[in-house]
């Protein structure tokens, strides 16, 4: 190749694979044979986690939509990385943390078919979720063990749902101890590293289904949805105020994309703080940017929201995978290259985190006050002067 060939390409690695052997990792697959395509963008997701998202100690927020844990990912995947310290922060949807008890319940869940008769199962008490089998029993038995936890003392009053769920596990996790599991369940492994969770909509799921039926046995359980707005914003300024770098790892999109994405814009658009939004972004969707939707919406649009900081974009990612062949094969690449991190117990800090952008947000308030109340007086002056 001529110099001037080589100039044109020096930017670009050349393709030259190595054949596939037997006794392959996970991660050197991945680095070795993902080059292109899609596989090329999860190898690129892979290195943003290890060489840019977890160094440093930075903040890494997770999102799950679509039914991850009855599929046993938060077993195989998303507990692994929780215990590695990978994952500071979640917000899900409440199906995936419904579903997650099960397994903290030692509730036995099954490999079908997504092509049996559906008529024949619901006839013999089966619920299927594409190509898992269960025992409608399972939910009854969720169901009990949710409401019978829920009317103790301490959940009588209005809530966060990280509170909710830190408390939740608390008990998922006792249940676990004495079924003798470990590491089980999402919401038990979260409560013994601290690790808050959030969820979006609280009522769309099974756990506020329960939640809105012990309201009617006059429960005072609520859900406060404006402590999470702020909970989550908190979050995400600590790590910015402290010159950590913010993460977001996106599984599917959904509300939970959004509410972990609007965190930048609540901050710098509604509490007026500046800021210039999250410093590296990855998700792993099979949603379309042209039909509109969140949920396909790119890492370039977040820019336009204040959601992603423009100087990072370079380093944000989409690999259209779905999460259910991305999530293992990241998950064993993460836990082959980098060292286990300490574990930031960010639950633990709630009051505090909360606190401090609290302080700052009244803090602008006050400032705002005073410049208005300059400006009106200035202003009536000068209308007074005129008048005479």
């Amino acid at each position: 190749m001529s110099k001037s060939a080589s100039r044109k390409f020096a930017a670009y690695p050349r393709l030259c694979p190595l054949g596939v052997g037997k006794d392959i990792s996970a991660a050197d697959l991945m680095d070795q044979a993902f080059l292109a395509y899609n596989g090329g963008r999860l190898r690129e997701a892979a290195r943003l986690l290890t060489d840019k998202m977890l160094p440093d100690d930075g903040y890494v927020g997770l999102s799950l939509t679509g039914a991850l844990t009855p599929a046993g990912l938060g077993k195989s995947c998303l507990i692994p990385l929780m215990k590695a310290g990978f994952v500071d922060w979640i917000i899900s949807t409440g199906a995936n943390l419904y579903h997650d008890l099960h397994y903290g319940l030692d509730m036995k869940l099954y490999a079908g078919s997504p092509f049996l008769n559906d008529v024949d199962l619901h006839r013999d008490g089966v619920i299927r979720i594409y190509d898992i089998l269960f025992d409608y029993n399972v939910l009854l038995d969720t169901d009990a063990f949710v409401r019978e936890v829920i009317a103790g003392p301490e959940f009588q009053r209005a809530m966060g749902t990280d509170e909710f769920h830190y408390l939740l596990g608390k008990y998922v996790h006792e249940r676990s101890r004495q079924l003798g599991l470990t590491d089980s369940s999402v919401l038990a492994s979260a409560y013994e590293c601290g690790i808050p969770i959030f969820t979006s909509s609280p009522g769309d799921s099974s756990i506020g289904m329960n939640v809105a039926a012990m309201a009617m046995r006059d429960s005072r359980l609520m859900f406060d949805v404006n402590r999470d707005v702020n909970q989550t914003a908190a979050i995400v300024y600590e790590a910015k105020s402290t010159r950590h770098k913010s993460s977001v790892f996106i599984l599917g999109g959904g509300s939970p994309k959004n509410f972990m994405l609007q965190t930048e814009p609540q901050i710098q658009e509604v509490l007026g703080i500046a800021e210039k939004g999250h410093d590296y972004f990855l998700q792993c969707t099979d949603a379309r940017p042209d039909t509109g939707g969140l949920s396909g919406a790119t890492p370039a649009e977040a820019v336009s929201w204040g959601k992603v900081d423009p100087d990072s974009l370079p380093d944000c990612v989409v690999a259209y995978v779905d999460s259910t062949i991305s999530l293992p094969l990241l998950t064993a690449y993460c836990l082959s290259r980098v060292a286990p991190r300490a574990p930031k117990r960010l639950y633990h800090r709630r009051d505090e985190i909360y606190q401090k952008i609290r302080a700052k947000y009244l803090q602008i308030g006050t400032v705002t006050k005073i410049k208005t109340s300059r400006k009106l007086a200035k202003r009536a002056s000068g209308v007074a002067v005129k008048r005479k």
